[in-house]
């Protein structure tokens, strides 16, 4: 029997299904005496149909279902909070205990996406961001991060709203590669043809740069991969990004480049996310220093204007001086974005997470 599913079982005498990939969902269904296809018929009916019921599996000997009864659950922490942008960004609150997490939805016209988190709050305190001036509590389990996409698909079917999830994004609260194990699970959930069946092309993973987990994820599983560099020199990250003081860039984007020789799914290069700070990190001179070092990283530029958030001193770059910035990049031939604000009215927008919001949804 699988270690993992050994640990549950010391921990809590029922195991949340949610919390199984298919490989332990395989050996959690033989260890109740069924054969491992039954594993491929209760995932789908988890990720295809939202099904949290055993009597409706019916495709299930009933011996099965009565075994499952017995030792096992489908719980999906719900959300209890919800806000709506006037952009059309939605974004949710899943209150668990004292504490609260993120999800947002962001649509648009090709793609509609959600941007999951992965831990209760943050430890790695960015200075322009404010989930990392809330503090840390606790990583997530793997239900709890897969529970925020099954929850979502179930709100956008109530609100009769057609377009399905086409992307995943590992952006809101927390760092996805300081809760690595529970992230790697939950992203094989994502992808696997049993679960959400995500290509690897359409799920993208966000780091602020813990240099010996990217160098872990690249044996675990390929996804789209974005750093958030947001500086060209280690004197600038430093002061903003307290980490960069233990994993320099040079480290960063070490194994970064690592990562994109075995990856498949990053077929363009790293996306570099880069925040745009007011005499910060904004002058022409940082511009050329940012494609100075990145110039052996085949990787494009996604220029975040900065969002405000209480009792912070930074102020965003001004829109000229965002774009004289994006065309000394473009002129040494990166690929250059400037990212639309969205939901930034409800607080939904990059670095904007705390898990505070007003409006409740209606039953």
């Amino acid at each position: 029997m699988n270690q993992n599913i050994n640990i549950l079982n010391n921990l809590n005498p029922k195991i949340n299904l949610l919390d199984l990939n298919y490989a332990e969902m395989q050996d959690f269904i033989v260890s109740l005496g069924a054969k491992k296809f039954s594993a491929q018929q209760i995932m789908r009916w988890i990720y295809k149909h939202n099904c949290s019921d055993f009597d409706q599996m019916l495709n299930l000997k009933k011996t099965i279902r009565n075994e499952l009864k017995k030792e096992s659950y489908i719980f999906s922490p719900k959300f209890t909070e919800e806000q709506i942008s006037n952009d059309g960004t939605i974004k949710w609150i899943t209150s668990l205990g004292d504490q609260k997490i993120e999800t947002v939805y962001i649509p648009d016209k090709k793609r509609s996406t959600i941007c999951i988190s992965s831990q209760v709050g943050c430890s790695l305190k960015c200075k322009f961001c404010a989930t990392g001036e809330k503090g840390f509590n606790r990583n997530l389990k793997v239900s709890e991060i897969i529970s925020q996409v099954w929850e979502a698909n179930k709100i956008l079917k109530q609100k009769k709203i057609e377009k399905s999830i086409t992307n995943i994004v590992f952006m809101g609260m927390g760092e996805p590669l300081l809760n690595l194990k529970n992230v790697v699970s939950a992203l094989k959930i994502i992808l696997d043809k049993n679960g959400f069946n995500l290509s690897k092309h359409r799920v993208t993973l966000s780091t602020v740069g813990i240099a010996p987990a990217i160098d872990k994820l690249i044996d675990m599983v390929d996804i789209g991969l974005a750093i958030s560099l947001h500086a060209p020199t280690d004197i600038i990250r430093n002061s903003i990004i307290p980490i960069n003081k233990k994993y320099n860039i040079s480290l960063f984007l070490n194994s970064v480049s690592r990562y994109l020789k075995k990856s498949k799914a990053n077929r363009g290069g790293v996306t570099i996310e880069y925040v745009m700070l007011s005499g910060v990190n904004d002058s022409n001179k940082n511009a050329f220093e940012l494609s100075n070092i990145l110039k052996k990283v085949p990787s494009k530029i996604n220029l975040i204007p900065w969002n405000p958030f209480l009792n912070s001193s930074f102020t965003c770059s001004d829109i000229e001086r965002i774009n004289i910035f994006a065309n000394i990049l473009r002129k040494k031939g990166f690929t250059t974005t400037i990212r639309k604000n969205r939901g930034q009215d409800i607080n939904a927008a990059c670095g904007q997470l705390t898990g505070n919001i007003i409006a409740h949804i209606k039953n």
